[in-house]
């Protein structure tokens, strides 16, 4: 049976793909869980970083801005690369980039060596995602590719789990340069989904065809800002730089602003995120179950209106328990935004740029969000306002733009991804 058209209503979904989707799906599972823990694990150390190096918790903090920004060159480059000459060399190649730094990163001997490497990670890390994206969607059958598209993106929080598992369990005894040397063990994946995973037959035979027919994209993301397609590109990139920045000022300094301001423990840090990146994994199947039912968009929209409620919550409080209680649940709101990139993103382009475009508009998003850092960070100590009032407003006015941003893009429930070619741009033959 096909995975590229409606599978059968006759047979449940999760029997419908073949063994080569799932080894390709798994593929993109195992690179994005891994690309979180090796950066999130980063968030949990500011402080002790901070206090190693004897450095500011602004200064540091720009180490996470500079790790951001270096994703759209990483993600660029992979982007072309997937489009170019397929989606596995830019997957493994992203996983053995990030792996690899922050294992040297946990070997810094000054502050110095510390944000170079951790900024040269950030193109690893923003490789990974458009090759793993297009790989698993592309490859994924069209019934159920909201809710897997939602599994896939939510496990980010698994990897920020882990993260944060770590640092409330074994932080005190392996301190923060071991928390960065088990990031190496991602590397290990490579090796299976080098001999495992096979290239979606989608963008094979649109290879295939831009051959046969002597068309060529030489430049697939200037095709994206082309007349017809720039304003769902513009959608697109605004739509993704709220949700940055929305997820930058819920997540980023949270465990600073616990530690910082409130004076509590790794363990008292590391249990709310814990939960509330279980509950933003728990939700994943449910918005994205719905996702296929109400649309992308819609699947998007309602966790954000809940999540504006529940911003208040925890950040005017200093009640723990509160806290935790209104965090879980923000992990299920506002923290499962996310479920529908890599489905909603994909099914916008075109076979042709669907790596790029997607690793444009979802990692410039990314540049956004590495201000957020430093502009809270510097808000909160020099200005004096603490941590909690600037998160709150930072996350307020993101989820308005995000509900805007999504109500002006185009809905794709139901698109039916095509090896076609869409885009044309004739060359001379060689």
């Amino acid at each position: 049976m096909s995975g590229y058209a409606r599978g059968s209503k006759e047979l449940p979904w999760w029997k419908e793909p073949t063994k080569d989707q799932w080894y390709a799906y798994t593929a993109a599972w195992l690179g994005w869980t891994l690309d979180a823990f090796d950066f999130t694990v980063f968030l949990v150390l500011v402080v002790s970083i901070a206090k190693e190096f004897n450095a500011s918790l602004t200064l540091v903090s720009t180490v996470v801005s500079l790790t951001l920004f270096m994703r759209l060159f990483g993600a660029v480059a992979s982007g072309w690369m997937a489009d170019r000459m397929g989606r596995k060399a830019p997957l493994m190649i992203s996983i053995l980039w990030y792996s690899v730094c922050n294992f040297i990163a946990g070997f810094s001997p000054s502050f110095v060596f510390l944000l170079v490497i951790r900024t040269i990670l950030g193109i690893g890390m923003g490789a990974e995602w458009p090759a793993g994206a297009a790989l698993a969607m592309e490859t994924w059958p069209i019934r159920s590719r909201g809710l897997m598209a939602s599994v896939l993106q939510g496990s980010w929080a698994l990897g920020y789990l882990i993260s944060a598992l770590l640092y409330a369990t074994v932080y005190q005894y392996i301190g923060w340069r071991g928390m960065l040397w088990i990031g190496v063990l991602p590397a290990l994946a490579v090796v299976w989904i080098r001999y495992y995973v096979k290239e979606p037959e989608i963008w094979e035979e649109n290879q295939r065809q831009q051959k046969a027919s002597n068309t060529h994209i030489r430049a697939p993301l200037f095709a994206i800002f082309k007349r017809g397609m720039i304003w769902n590109t513009f959608t697109a990139c605004w739509w993704m730089a709220s949700a940055f920045i929305i997820y930058y000022s819920i997540f980023g300094l949270f465990a600073t602003w616990l530690t910082r301001d409130l004076h509590m423990s790794p363990a008292a840090v590391g249990w709310p995120l814990v939960l509330t990146n279980a509950a933003t994994f728990a939700a994943s199947f449910f918005w994205g179950a719905l996702a296929d039912k109400i649309g992308r968009r819609w699947a998007m929209i309602l966790p954000a209106i809940l999540g504006l409620g529940l911003t208040p919550i925890y950040l005017l409080t200093t009640d723990y328990m509160t806290i935790v209680i209104a965090f879980t649940l923000q992990g299920a709101c506002a923290g499962a935004i996310y479920g529908q990139n890599p489905s909603y993103l994909t099914e916008r382009f075109p076979t042709e740029v669907r790596a790029t475009a997607a690793a444009f508009c979802y990692h410039q998003g990314a540049v956004w969000a590495a201000l957020v850092a430093p502009v809270i960070t510097y808000m909160a100590t020099d200005l004096g306002m603490g941590f909690a009032k600037p998160m709150m407003i930072f996350t307020t006015g993101a989820l308005v733009s995000f509900v805007a941003a999504l109500l002006l893009g185009p809905e794709t429930l139901g698109k039916e991804m095509s090896a076609d070619l869409e885009i044309i741009e004739a060359v001379e033959a060689p």
